[in-house]
Formats: C-alpha cells, structure tokens, sequence
C-alpha cells in the first residue's frame, strides 16, 4: 500500500465522523471565501469616481436634504468647471420586487460631469426633451431585457405623487455604457428631474447631493474647504469632500464591515479548530495499539510521527480545496446582486491565505498526537493490546 493510500485508510476507519469534520472545514472555508470576497468590497479602494470630481452633501446626514438654490452659488466659483445635482428616489422594480439606484438629475448637465459615462447623443437628446424619460446602463438592460420604447414600471416607496400614488411609470429612452468600471455592472437608472419635481408630493425644490467638476484636481481639496465656508452659516450646511472620499464614508455608514468578517471568521475558525483537534485526539487513542504495532515491526518514531501529522495536513487542506472551490462557485451566482458595490473576485491573496490557514491548522491539531506518537512506548502499548 502506498503512503497515501494508507492516509486514506486511517481516515477511512471511522468514516462517518471523518466526513463530518470534512464537511464542516469545507463549509468553514466556503464561508471564508465570501466573507472575505464581501469584505474587501466594502472596505477596500473605493474607485468608481474621477480624480476632478468633488460631492457636496448635507453636512450632518445623507437623509437631510439641500435646496437646489445651492447649486446656482457653485456654479459662480472660481475652480468650478460644471454641476450636476441628483437625489435618491428608491423605489423596486414592480414586475420583479428588485431594487437598483433610481437617480433623478438634470440629462444633460449630468452626463457632462460624469463624461466617462458613453450615451449616444441621440439618447441623450430625447432624453432631455422626454418628461418621463430614463435611460438604463447596458447592463440593468440586458438583466431585465428592456429595449428602448419599454415603460419601465417602480414602485416608490421614498416619493408618493401628487396624488399619493407611489406607482411611477418612465419610458426607456436610451441606454449608456460604462468602460473599464472597476464597480462591475453599472446599474443606475437615470429619471428626468424636472418630471420628478412636478410629480413628487413634499421636498419640492430640495435635492439630495451635488456632484462638482473642478478645473484643477490639485486644488480640490482647498475648494472643498472654500464650499462648506460659503454655507457655514445658513439653514444648510454642507459637507464637501472628493468623491473617492465620500463613497469610502458612505460604505462605512453600515459599520466596520471589515471587523465584523474578521470577527465572525475568527468565532468560525476557532469552532473549526476545537472540532478538528478533538477528532484528531480520539483517533489517535482509538490507535493507539495500531501505532505501537507500527513501531514494533520497524517503523521510526518519526515516521510514525508525520503519519498522524499528515493526516490532519490532508484532512485540512483538502477541505479548503473544496471549500474555497465552492465559494468561487458561489460567487458567480452572487455577482449580479453584489457588483455595485464593487468587483465580486475571489483574490489570488485570499486564495494564498486561506491555503495558509487550512495548513496551519492542519499542523496546530495534529501537533500533539504526533509528538505523542512518536514518544509511545511500545512495550506498554503491546502489552495493552495483550
């Protein structure tokens, strides 16, 4: 028999609690591949925004809101190329019960500040000049299978209408691209504003944030400072920051999303050991006349030693191979609910380090019966078996 087969042998002796430890390091590592896939979306490099763009926002909370008259001062700014304002509107898509960001904005002064955003201008002109248009990313698009000429059916559950209706209906004018998003699908679904102000019940002439474009990206920052001076004082106050910032921070506001993994991976783990280490311990005592048999017929300690040390190796490695296999699985599935907040990759370093882990617990629970092992005495052990 060879070394391996006869691994596999010992582990096979008591099968139904060797695949039951099998399965809970498999489900041990499937849950370390999307949580730390999760985690690293929220708390890594936000990058989905230009360098020459700042965010003026409420200065005290993202639900308060800023009066539209803000963005005639930003416009008259030294440093201030162009703006665009844009609100939450919320709402889910009535036929699917699904959600993705709904943004009422002015077409044309929008697509000029974010100009990597690729419409045609076509789309874009029936766009402005189409009330109850909106144009859809490539990607929400093809999700849904929309073409253009679709009434596009959301029910609000931020804004009623005039007449209390929370039922908003938009037509599908027009559909952008994204290149080279590290966000993955783009989903933002574009409404005219104009619509949206006549049509709304309360918060006329308010809006949620305003997104600037300056003229130097060096000096940003002592613009940004120069904006929340100008409305210090009045009724409402802003809190002006680059747009990497502000969507770092608005991420945070759902916790420490990054201690949270850690913490719950930890508590796993720890579990993981205990139940490894306590299947490893009773199978080493259920051997122990086995082992002493080993030794009597010419096997070293050593030798013996490393068997029991690589059979928790393979009992734990092998379970994260499956493991993070399935979790790789898994996030396929997951990535058209997870791409907005960033790119759904299982990292190569992940992979690294969940390797690392599954062999050092491999060595941590089989340390102690190995050195057992390898210090039994064979006289003792014989003459227990006799």
């Amino acid at each position: 028999m060879s070394y391996l087969g006869f691994l596999f042998a010992n582990l096979g002796r008591k099968k139904v609690r060797t695949w039951l430890t099998f399965l809970s390091i498999v489900v041990c590592f499937l849950l370390f591949g999307l949580l730390r896939t999760v985690g690293g979306m929220f708390s890594g490099p936000v990058n989905l925004a230009g360098v020459d763009r700042l965010v003026v926002s409420p200065k005290y909370s993202i639900i308060d809101p800023l009066p539209i008259s803000h963005m005639n001062v930003l416009r008259g700014l030294s440093g201030v190329q162009s703006a665009a304002h844009a609100d939450w509107f919320g709402g889910n898509y009535l036929d699917f019960g699904l959600a993705f960001p709904t943004i009422p904005v002015k077409p044309r002064e929008y697509f000029n500040v974010y100009s990597e955003l690729e419409i045609t201008q076509a789309d874009l002109d029936t766009f402005e000049n189409t009330r109850t248009g909106a144009v859809a990313s490539r990607s929400t698009a093809e999700r849904f299978g929309w073409q253009i000429g679709d009434t596009i059916p959301i029910m609000g559950n931020i804004y009623p209408q005039e007449d209390g209706a929370l039922l908003w209906e938009f037509e599908l004018v027009g559909i952008y691209d994204r290149p080279n998003s590290s966000g993955g699908n783009f989903e933002d679904f574009y409404i005219h504003y104009d619509y949206f102000e006549e049509a709304k019940q309360h918060s006329k002439g308010m809006i949620g944030w305003i997104s600037v474009k300056v003229d130097h990206p060096d000096e940003a920052a002592l613009l940004a400072s120069d904006i929340d001076a100008l409305f210090e004082n009045s009724r409402n106050p802003t809190r002006t920051m680059t747009e990497n910032e502000y969507n770092a921070q608005f991420t945070k506001q759902l916790g420490n999303i990054g201690m949270m993994i850690n913490m719950i991976l930890t508590a796993v783990f720890f579990s993981i050991l205990l139940l490894v280490a306590n299947t490893m311990i009773q199978s080493f005592r259920e051997r122990l006349s086995d082992l002493g048999v080993l030794k009597a017929l010419g096997f070293n300690d050593g030798w013996v030693a490393r068997m029991v040390l690589y059979e928790s190796l393979l009992l734990n490695v092998s379970g994260a191979v499956v493991g993070i296999g399935l979790s790789y699985l898994s996030l396929i599935g997951l990535e058209p609910m997870l791409s907005n907040f960033g790119v759904v990759e299982l990292t190569s370093a992940n992979l690294i380090f969940a390797m690392a882990i599954a062999a050092l617990l491999g060595l941590v629970v089989g340390a102690i019966p190995a050195i057992r092992a390898s210090s039994l005495p064979i006289v003792d052990v014989l003459k227990a078996r006799g």
